[in-house]
């Protein structure tokens, strides 16, 4: 990861994840309360001043690398229940932003799709006001 350089603008980068998994929801009254499974997809998102030597905010390989370590060798073709008690698209995301965020200081958003059209957006724990 590059470190930021002050006084450059800031770019924003992301990078599109997928991986499949099943889960149940065990307190929604409804189909989804039995076993079933998505193809999910993770955009990842990073924010910050480019490196001024080499230009870049983040190189991609180590994005990838990073975030397969951290997220999908654990989710993907798992049973997300065995994760985490009640894995709601909104769960999953704050799942995956809190085991991200100590290997990518420059993360600022997780975007979550558990089906095309329909997605979750997280950008972490906001300050109360």
């Amino acid at each position: 990861m590059s470190p930021q350089s002050p006084g450059r603008p800031e770019v924003e980068l992301e990078m599109d994840f997928r991986f499949a998994a099943a889960h149940r929801l065990p307190r929604y009254d409804g189909r989804c309360r039995n076993l079933h499974g998505h193809n999910y997809t993770l955009r990842v998102s990073v924010r910050g001043a480019p490196d001024a030597h080499s230009g870049l905010l983040v190189d991609f390989g180590d994005l990838e690398k990073t975030v397969r370590a951290a997220v999908l060798d654990r989710c993907d073709h798992a049973d997300l229940n065995a994760l985490m008690e009640n894995p709601t698209a909104e769960n999953i995301v704050v799942w995956i932003w809190d085991r991200l965020r100590p290997a990518l200081p420059t993360l600022c958003e997780l975007r979550l799709w558990e089906v095309e059209g329909c997605c979750v957006a997280y950008r972490g724990r906001q300050a109360p006001p």
